[in-house]
């Protein structure tokens, strides 16, 4: 079982053997660019597989048909699907920024990718160990808003422009709840570094010493990542598709690789802040415990999209800065108040 929990820390040391100073610079951008390349393969085969899950999920809920055409029962979907994006025409509307219209889907892309580089899929297994790699992952994630406004404001189209507005003023209230519900675990723990963050859950995961603050970082990630019953940046009852109204072909599937990549990252964040990262079981290696809570936050995320209504945009305010704020508020005197308790009587 050591082998199979050391298999891809043991593929990289291989790699850097092959170089006479195994940390020179030579080594160290080789390894850096496998690490991105397997970052983005991993970010678009799962945006793809994502994409089909869900559309089964739905039909698995509210008793529809769904995919079944390609493939056994319609496995092979998403194989169509990414041959219809790559193949649509890329078209733009006249007077558009066209800078900023043709750059904002990357961007968001490149921000999701760059959030993927601190995660611990294993022991060892992070790209960049940072020690302050929750306050970088959070950071680099805020920055996803910047690039929903530009794509609003750059299509010279009113529904589009609502939606950057309604990005900026969802992304923004919910940011605040999700970072408060992740500071009872650093005050635990005492540090930003998500490897010993995991470390700590040896014995026992934080969910059970932070159980509100996993809901309300559950619900706050929901909200980030524009799905249901949050999805007021699209609002296609109301503005269309947001944002990405008048976009097509590769650009909006970057926009839609993106949003499952984001879904997959916070997933992969409430895995490593509060179900334990890589423990488990010893039957299983580490990397693969890891993958399969991931596919469990997940799964909690699709059920709370296909059971609940879409929400009104002031109660969406008000849900964040009259519910969500103040109990994560107390969440966090309560985590003080007993580590203050604990630090006393033991």
């Amino acid at each position: 079982m050591d082998a199979l929990n050391n298999v891809f820390v043991n593929i990289a040391a291989y790699i850097r053997g092959l170089f006479g100073d195994s940390h020179s610079l030579g080594a160290d951008l080789t390894i850096n660019i496998i690490v991105f390349i397997m970052l983005f393969l991993i970010m678009v085969v799962a945006a793809l597989f994502l994409s089909l899950v869900e559309r089964k999920f739905a039909h698995w809920v509210s008793q529809r048909s769904g995919p079944n055409r390609l493939g056994p029962h319609g496995w092979f979907q998403f194989i169509a699907d990414a041959v219809k994006m790559l193949g649509k025409e890329d078209i733009y509307p006249a007077n558009v920024d066209i800078f900023l219209f043709k750059i904002a889907p990357m961007m968001l892309v490149g921000v999701t990718l760059m959030a993927f580089g601190v995660i611990p899929f294993g022991k060892g297994m992070v790209a960049i160990n940072l020690d302050l790699g929750i306050f970088y992952f959070l950071a680099i994630s805020s920055i996803s808003t910047l690039a929903l406004l530009m794509a609003g404001w750059a299509s010279n189209n009113k529904f589009s422009l609502l939606g950057g507005f309604r990005a900026v003023a969802q992304m923004i209230s919910y940011e605040i709840p999700l970072l408060f519900s992740l500071l009872g675990v650093v005050m635990i723990t005492q540090t930003f570094n998500l490897s010993s963050i995991i470390e700590a859950q040896k014995t026992i995961p934080f969910i059970f010493l932070q159980p509100l603050a996993f809901l309300i970082y559950l619900i706050a990630g929901i909200a980030e990542t524009n799905r249901a019953p949050f999805d007021q940046v699209q609002g296609e009852q109301e503005i269309v598709a947001g944002p990405f109204t008048e976009y097509s072909g590769l650009r909006w599937g970057l926009f839609m690789l993106a949003e499952y990549g984001n879904v997959v990252a916070t997933s992969a964040i409430a895995v490593s802040m509060f179900l334990g990262g890589w423990y488990g079981p010893g039957f299983l290696p580490g990397w693969l415990w890891f993958i399969l809570k991931i596919w469990l936050v997940i799964f909690l995320m699709m059920w709370v999209r296909w059971t609940f209504v879409r929400m009104r945009v002031d109660h969406l305010m008000h849900f964040a800065w009259k519910i969500l704020l103040p109990l994560s508020l107390a969440n966090i005197f309560l985590t003080g108040l007993g580590i203050y308790i604990y630090q006393l009587f033991i």
